[in-house]
């Protein structure tokens, strides 16, 4: 299975948009670590879920392929969710993740792979951070909308990547999470093609509570 190519943030004190693009640079060499450990945990969803055939993307950075962390475990399947965790040089990672049930539009669009995560990282002082994940690059300066019922979270771009615009709604982003009944994420690709995902809630809330305690 092919590397999936994905731009990582995991910022930590950010009041507004620039600072975490800021600290996107500076944490460049974990990025290497997670997007090989989350390439293999993918694997795995991807067999559990029966979705086996999906696309990836090859990794390009050529300093990426010279590192080699740990393997991630995959600590459990609940329903549409998956909770994995891996040894990264700054602590453990663990972190929940699940692929859209619906892909819009249907037809006439390569989707690529597209994932909504929540990773947790004790010893970074990093709790519950919401992440999208798409397989295109998105319109630059764009937002990316998730609805979780009737509640709305805006996100900030980078890449082919979406964080919570306001940190400090992202407890509000995983409680909303844990008591909903759907997620629909909406964004713009590069091109200027509108998408929508649908993402079930079902073991969402297992899945969290099986990394509550990563440590």
């Amino acid at each position: 299975m092919n590397k999936v190519k994905i731009g990582q943030l995991m910022s930590i004190g950010r009041r507004a948009y620039s600072n975490r693009l800021e600290l996107w640079t500076a944490r460049n060499r974990q990025e290497t670590m997670f997007v090989k450990s989350f390439a293999i945990a993918l694997s795995l969803v991807l067999a559990g879920t029966g979705i086996a055939s999906a696309q990836t993307k090859k990794q390009a950075p050529a300093q990426a392929q010279a590192a080699a962390p740990a393997a991630p475990t995959r600590i459990q399947q609940f329903d549409a969710w998956g909770a994995y965790s891996y040894q990264a040089g700054a602590g453990k990672v663990c972190y929940v993740l699940s692929v859209p049930t619906t892909k819009m539009p249907a037809t006439g669009i390569d989707h690529g792979d597209n994932f909504f995560i929540v990773s947790q990282r004790p010893g970074q002082n990093i709790s519950y951070e919401p992440q999208a994940m798409m397989g295109y690059p998105l319109k630059d300066n764009s937002k990316v909308d998730v609805v979780i019922d009737n509640k709305t979270f805006v996100m900030f771009t980078k890449d082919k990547a979406a964080w919570v615009e306001n940190a400090a709604q992202e407890p509000a982003l995983v409680a909303a999470l844990k008591s909903g009944h759907s997620l629909k994420v909406t964004a713009t690709s590069k091109r200027g093609t509108g998408t929508t995902y649908t993402y079930s809630l079902k073991g969402v809330t297992a899945a969290l509570k099986q990394i509550e305690n990563c440590k």
